[in-house]
């Protein structure tokens, strides 16, 4: 019995640390497209909306806000309106973003590298987001207009966004 004891309270510490690192995890489990009428923007911690409302079959996106590990996919990300209804117009890489701390005086916005768009709309990215402060409370996801878009006014404008949102286990 003393045995048991002593091994319980040696491991408490450990158990304890191991709760505190999965409540870095955060999860998204659905991705869903913005909804806006044309040409009115909806931001979002700041960041424009696309000026078309977009749909997304399905997604999602995990971030550790200790170690920066990311991923996030996203299935279907097509146009809903307009005469590119149902592709993904002109649009041919996205990023993930992180926002910490949305609305604040501490905000952050951080980037993932920009990932190909498939015209079906499927996306996928496996990688790590530098630079995540603590705290990162209240933290978003953005699926946004890559860099690469050769349109300077279009790029960065968030498309789709997590949603369903869990933290920790």
């Amino acid at each position: 019995m003393k045995k048991f004891l002593l091994l319980a309270l040696l491991l408490a510490p450990t158990a304890l640390f191991a709760h505190d690192a999965d409540d870095s995890v955060v999860k998204w489990h659905q991705i869903v497209g913005v909804i806006t009428a044309p040409n009115v923007d909806n931001p979002v911690a700041g960041v424009s909306a696309g000026t078309l409302p977009w749909s997304v079959r399905s997604g999602s996106a995990h971030v550790n806000l200790a170690t920066g590990e990311a991923r996030f996919d996203v299935d279907g990300l097509v146009l809903i309106g307009g005469n590119a209804s149902g592709t993904t117009g002109p649009i041919t890489g996205v990023t993930g973003t992180l926002v910490c701390n949305p609305g604040t005086n501490g905000q952050t916005i951080l980037n993932t590298a920009e990932v190909r768009l498939t015209p079906h709309g499927d996306a996928d990215f496996r990688g790590e987001i530098s630079g995540i402060p603590a705290p990162c409370a209240n933290p978003l996801f953005l699926i946004r207009i890559g860099p690469s878009f050769p349109v300077a006014g279009a790029v960065g404008r968030w498309l789709a966004t997590g949603a369903v949102r869990t933290i920790g286990d």
